[in-house]
């Protein structure tokens, strides 16, 4: 290629007078008047078509308000998360090496030997577990349905025949040897608990679904710079390891059970974070119900507490926030100097005012409530840990404020079914975990049944504990039917104390009926799942949960796990009311609760909960159009794969002003409009500043001056394309931009891989087919030899195209 000489950048705009106006005069004007609106409310662009011919201006979609909703939508803005700001080379490499050596540890310390056998993490399907009808999706042909497995006759091998799985398609059959299917094979899952896909491929058409795949791909990469930025933040942070408690040995010498091994080695991990680190914790404690979590979060406790900080334990419940309360003061006793506090919505205000006065003046150390104690009213003066229980079961808001929480203080988080996405970072590697499986050596697993609703069986089930002296759980899924199932068991038995539980009612009666069954005076509770979480009674040992269809699998393990807490043995009646109405993700769901039926096997539910609900809740809705492209197995492997090449897709992006666009356009601005602008000059360097601090001061900048002025005419939109033009490519790492003939060049430092993955999410055929990457410039082909202002609109829409991509990349400054 020519060398070719470049000027530098020309003048961002001109103001051009009239030529009889001797003196120009700034009119401070506050509102357009109507002729304005009329004449410039819908601007004008040149339209670009597929054959890149140009049409006569005429009005169209305004490409830079769709840029900037795209750019919102799709994009982080520094300080969102507390992600920062982009890092410099050399931290980039620094950190994305801890990611990787963090990510292979999570996934050795949580799959076990298993995986390192395997060779990594797998979704790949057993052929023989398919069902006819199962859908599937072959990596290289797309998604299709199983149809079934037949040996036939190839004279290969001692038999002579070969086994061949399959698959049917849009518009054909495909067979393949079952041993090959083994290694390209996924099961379809989606989000939104379906397995039907919206369509099935066509063998004819292999290109169709590599731009599902694309997509799925792309989809993937962004979630792992996300997640990689997030955790690379919290590694950034610092603060002090917290001195050994002199009185901790004093301390874990009260707890009356002798520590499991796996207890003991989260007592460790959790000592070593608070006290070793000098970067807050982010601990996933992952156990059993009934299998000590509460004893690592008290020591926890005192540890930070003993520091001169204070803890919060965070509860879904009122009736869990009332138990951690009752047990944390009772530890707390023989230590008067640590004070400690319960709130709750029912308290009354002046009550929640004098706790709020407490917290601020670092009276209270120890603060336990539900979701009441991350409202912004509550001043915290010193809190160092946050303890959050069974944190599946709060809302999106109450997790936004968490995870806000999470960026400034140490977090330890319970849960003996973590929500998909908690145990999808631990398994990453991306959070640290502890994983509790040794059951306490009295406790002996929960009989489990799952069946047709039958009132014989459920009387004969009451009756059962209630011969041996014990209590029962009645747990339905709404409240409405609490009072007509308290009155059904009433008439067989008369005789036995029954009350009724659930959140609506007044905080003062259910205290009282959370009381008297903790006591025994109440032998039956008919409840929602209000008490999914914190009931430990050791006398009740049978629960029944009628409408069982209604329930989370996380919920039904919790449920399940209110009995069997001590050497008795506990029983579990899981009751549906019509199998033929069950939809195939339920039944998949009620034989894995069936089946996990072991202690200590609430990690491997919730495994395969992810499995069956998929990645809907994981990583938020907005990519479960993604994930449908290829099925959520696929998407997971993808994302494995992606992860082990973390470092490979990065971005160097340049200065501003480093910039070079040499396309020789200098719009002249109507005389009506400056005269119109309050003060055209500063605008015009106002914004160029705007340009140069990032995207999003730009974007602020052209929404400020839509509102003032309303729609700028053509010639002020071919200015603020200029703007964007350079600021997206500094982003992307692009120095430099210029036509030679009918072709665009742009100066790049990106790899050839980053600029396939670039590439490859165009969703346009020509405008991605029309880009090409020689080593060190990008390349657009024009079909005509276009005028400047249209060539400018053209690559205004390529590099917005482009800068759509940059999610996906872990992005640097030299």
């Amino acid at each position: 290629m020519a060398v070719v000489k470049h000027s530098p950048n020309p003048p961002l705009f001109s103001l051009r007078f009239p030529s009889h106006s001797a003196r120009f005069v700034f009119l401070p004007l506050r509102k357009p008047p109507y002729w304005f609106f009329h004449t410039l409310k819908a601007g004008y662009t040149s339209t670009i078509t597929p054959s890149h011919s140009i049409t006569t201006p005429v009005p169209e979609h305004d490409h830079i308000e769709l840029l900037n909703e795209r750019i919102r939508k799709e994009h982080r803005k520094p300080g969102d998360d507390n992600t920062g700001s982009t890092m410099g080379q050399e931290e980039a490499d620094m950190y994305m090496r801890m990611v990787k050596e963090q990510q292979q540890r999570g996934l050795q310390k949580l799959r076990g030997e298993e995986q390192k056998q395997l060779g990594g993490f797998g979704y790949r399907v057993d052929p023989y577990e398919l069902q006819p009808g199962d859908y599937v999706v072959h990596r290289k042909a797309g998604i299709g349905k199983f149809v079934g497995i037949k040996q036939m006759a190839t004279g290969e091998g001692p038999s002579g025949a070969t086994e061949y799985l399959f698959i049917e398609y849009a518009d054909g059959m495909a067979k393949l040897p079952v041993k090959q299917a083994g290694r390209l094979l996924y099961r379809y899952n989606l989000p939104n608990e379906t397995k039907k896909p919206r369509t099935l491929n066509k063998l004819s058409d292999p290109a169709a679904w590599e731009k599902r795949r694309t997509k799925g791909k792309i989809a993937v990469q962004k979630m792992v710079v996300n997640l990689m930025e997030l955790y690379l933040h919290r590694l950034k942070l610092k603060r002090p390891p917290y001195p050994k408690a002199p009185e901790m040995e004093q301390f874990c010498a009260y707890f009356p059970y002798e520590p499991t091994p796996d207890q003991k080695q989260a007592f460790i991990d959790v000592e070593k974070d608070l006290t070793e680190r000098t970067t807050p914790m982010d601990r996933l404690i992952c156990g059993d119900v009934g299998f000590g979590k509460t004893e690592v979060a008290l020591r926890a406790i005192f540890c930070v507490v003993s520091a001169g900080k204070q803890a919060m334990v965070l509860a879904p419940t009122i009736v869990l926030a009332r138990q951690h309360f009752e047990v944390i003061k009772e530890r707390f006793s023989d230590y008067p100097h640590i004070k400690v506090g319960a709130l709750s919505r029912y308290q009354a205000n002046q009550e929640k005012l004098e706790y709020f006065r407490m917290i601020k003046n670092g009276e209270l150390d120890i603060i336990v409530g539900t979701h009441v104690l991350l409202g912004n009213r509550i001043p915290y003066d010193k809190l160092g840990l946050l303890v959050v229980d069974e944190e599946q079961r709060f809302g999106v808001k109450q997790k936004e404020k968490i995870a806000s929480l999470k960026t400034s203080v140490d977090v330890l988080t319970l849960s003996a079914t973590p929500i998909p996405r908690t145990l999808y970072l631990a398994l990453t590697g991306f959070r640290d975990a502890s994983l509790i499986s040794t059951p306490p050596p009295e406790r002996v697993p929960v009989k489990t049944t799952v069946s047709l609703y039958s009132k014989n069986r459920v009387v004969a089930a009451i009756r059962h504990e209630l011969d041996r002296g014990g209590q029962v759980y009645y747990v339905l899924p709404r409240i409405k039917g609490l009072e007509e199932a308290r009155a059904s068991i009433k008439v067989f038995f008369p005789d036995v104390p029954i009350a009724c539980a659930h959140g609506q009612q007044g905080s003062k009666e259910l205290e009282e009926t959370m009381r008297k069954f903790v006591q025994g005076e109440i032998k039956i509770l008919v409840c929602t799942n209000i008490v999914e979480s914190g009931l430990d009674i050791s006398n009740a040992n049978t629960i029944i949960i009628q409408d069982v269809q209604y329930f989370g699998m996380s919920q039904l393990y919790q449920l399940r796990g209110r009995v069997g807490r001590s050497e008795k043995e506990g029983f579990a009646y899981l009751f549906y009311n019509d199998i033929t109405t069950l939809k195939a993700q339920t039944y998949d769901k009620l034989a894995a609760i069936e089946q996990h039926g072991e202690l200590g096997s609430g990690f491997h539910l919730a495994q395969k909960d992810m499995g069956i609900r998929g990645f809907g809740n994981v990583f938020g809705e907005q990519q479960t159009g993604d994930i449908g492209n290829v099925g959520t197995d696929l998407f997971f492997e993808m994302l494995f794969e992606s992860l082990s090449k973390v470092d490979e897709n990065r971005i160097l992006s340049v200065p501003y002003r480093n910039v070079q666009l040499d396309i020789d356009v200098t719009p002249h601005l109507p005389s009506d409009y400056i005269n119109f602008l309050e003060n055209p000059v500063e605008l015009m360097n106002e914004a160029e500043r705007a340009a140069e601090k990032n995207i999003w001061s730009l974007i602020e900048f052209t929404e400020t001056l839509r509102r003032q002025y309303g729609k700028e005419p053509y010639s002020m939109e071919l200015i603020l394309k200029k703007l964007y033009v350079r600021r997206m490519a500094a982003d992307l790492g692009i120095t430099n931009i210029f036509k030679v003939k009918n072709t665009v060049y742009m100066a790049t430092n990106m790899s050839k891989k980053a600029f396939k993955l670039m590439r490859d999410s165009i969703g346009s055929d020509v405008q991605r087919n029309c880009l090409s990457f020689d080593g060190s410039h990008i390349k657009g082909n024009l079909l005509l030899d276009l005028r400047s202002e249209q060539v400018l609109n053209w690559i205004f829409q390529c590099v917005s195209e482009l800068y759509a991509a940059l999610p996906a990349f872990v992005k640097y400054q030299d």
